[in-house]
């Protein structure tokens, strides 16, 4: 099931399923896109999120894709609640929260709005969960593109995990944080 999502300029952004059948293709673009490596286990759990992963296709072609969870309390290491992170503001130990562990899209398909589209994708969601009080993730210290990219969608840095990544450095993480809550 594909959803068109916008249609401008003669081309159209749509976003499908992640099925047994095409998550193959997920693990190809992740390569692609992230400086790191996901693991079996993502792509065996990434099958079953339903409307929390999707993929992105320009013009029926996949080019980038949008992976999430839902959590509640402090989250993993790294997160708001690790004290090997510096915050700038307290989480509520019952906060239930949106955490895209992945949104991304090939570098030649950048600015033509399907990150836009992949995160409104996530907004909707939340909108169908109004316990949903935050929408959170991380961006390697000096993606400046990602990080321009949530900034101009309503997220700020809350605070930096050190030592977020393993094998690559900057090690450290920006976590960023949109409040759904007045």
């Amino acid at each position: 099931l594909l959803l068109n999502r916008k249609m401008r300029e003669g081309f159209k952004i749509d976003l499908g399923e992640i099925t047994k059948h095409n998550v193959g293709q997920l693990r190809r673009l992740n390569t692609a896109i992230f400086p790191v490596s996901y693991n079996d286990k993502f792509y065996r759990d990434v099958q079953d999120l339903g409307s929390l992963a999707k993929l992105a296709y320009f013009n029926d072609i996949i080019v980038g894709a949008v992976c999430c969870r839902i959590e509640k309390g402090s989250g993993p290491p790294g997160t708001l609640g690790d004290s090997n992170t510096q915050q700038s503001s307290p989480v509520k130990p019952a906060q239930k929260r949106l955490y895209i562990m992945t949104l991304g899209c090939l570098a030649k398909y950048r600015r033509l709005g399907i990150g836009t589209v992949m995160l409104s994708h996530v907004f909707e969601i939340c909108e169908k969960f109004p316990d949903i009080e935050a929408i959170y993730l991380h961006v390697q210290v000096g993606n400046d593109g990602a990080l321009d990219f949530y900034k101009k969608h309503g997220f700020t840095v809350i605070g930096t995990a050190e030592n977020y990544y393993k094998r690559i450095e900057p090690s450290a993480a920006y976590i960023l944080e949109r409040s759904l809550t007045l």
